[in-house]
């Protein structure tokens, strides 16, 4: 056991979007979760599962319709859901918490070259040392960070002087890491990192993310549906299904002889191709319309009646009333 404060110390955690007709939509629903310095968290789950409204909620990126409870601490004791603005724009992105965005398209401007993008990212978030004197040896400086964090997310030299729109999504995706990488952030949040890499790019990707947490006790927070990459990486998994942890527990379990306890989570890896390849049958609720019990009787086959009924509260690491 240990005394270090974690990484990130979420605590039931929601989220819900006001709609039209004073309808709720429950994006995300008492999450919990601890990640420890040096470490990575893998939080898998399908798409539309709230993996990546809770991931701008721990940024404070929700639209205006967005009410959010519990708390995300951070291990000053800062609590990004109850920061501001400023305080966030100023002292957390960028600096305490980089981003890998999920659509990084949307996040470069698109009248700026990568290269750019990279050297202002440095000169804001990393400047060259003061032995870095004159206004000559600071341009260069900055330029030679830039090329070393593009170099660290694969992205080819040759592209740098490149715009957004005259790149592939893959290569989008890792000008968006590259971008991130710049600030040596305490915690790094890479929302679906791999989107668009092929094989050995995904593992050259994955292993980068990884190495930030050796140094100096970095973590790693990984919102993914890859689970190959999770596998490769993750020190924990928490599996997601409509907008709640179903269960959180070590990546050796998970994916080793014994396998997760949740039918979601055991359905999400007999799904793959090396395993059973058999797809999980039926599709996921509506958030806006989630039953009264388990949101994933429907589609269970160990399902029953109290299951419908009654929602299953986590114990041990797991919600499900025969786990």
């Amino acid at each position: 056991m240990t005394d270090t404060a974690p990484a990130l110390d979420v605590r039931g955690l929601s989220v819900r979007f006001r709609m039209p007709g004073g309808r709720f939509v429950a994006a995300v629903s008492d999450g919990s979760f601890r990640l420890a310095p040096g470490s990575c968290l893998a939080l898998v789950g399908e798409s539309g599962c709230g993996k990546s409204v809770l991931a701008s909620a721990l940024l404070g990126l929700l639209p205006g319709n967005a009410d959010t409870a519990g708390s995300a601490l951070l291990p000053d004791g800062l609590d990004l859901l109850t920061a501001g603005e400023a305080v966030l724009a100023r002292t957390v992105r960028g600096r305490r918490i980089g981003l890998v965005p999920q659509s990084p398209a949307a996040h470069l401007t698109p009248v700026r070259t990568i290269r750019s993008h990279l050297e202002e990212a440095v000169r804001e978030l990393n400047p060259p040392a003061a032995s870095a004197r004159g206004r000559r040896a600071a341009r260069e400086a900055v330029r030679a960070a830039a090329e070393r964090a593009a170099e660290r997310a694969a992205f080819p030299a040759s592209h740098l002087d490149r715009h957004p729109h005259e790149l592939s999504g893959g290569l989008a995706q890792r000008a968006a890491t590259a971008l991130a990488l710049v600030g040596d952030a305490p915690l790094l949040l890479a929302d679906e990192p791999t989107t668009g890499l092929d094989r050995d790019l995904v593992h050259r990707t994955v292993d980068e993310l990884r190495a930030h947490t050796g140094d100096a006790g970095r973590a790693l927070l990984m919102i993914t549906h890859d689970l190959a990459a999770a596998h490769r990486i993750a020190d924990t998994v928490a599996v997601m299904y409509a907008g709640r942890i179903v269960e959180t527990c070590p990546a050796d379990t998970f994916f080793g002889p014994s396998g997760p306890r949740h039918p979601y989570a055991r359905g999400l890896l007999d799904a793959l191709p090396e395993r059973a390849f058999t797809p999980i049958p039926g599709t996921p609720p509506e958030l806006g319309a989630l039953p009264p019990g388990c949101a994933f009787a429907a589609r269970c086959p160990d399902a029953d009646a109290r299951c419908r009924a009654e929602l299953p509260a986590p114990a041990s690491g797991v919600a499900c009333h025969h786990a």
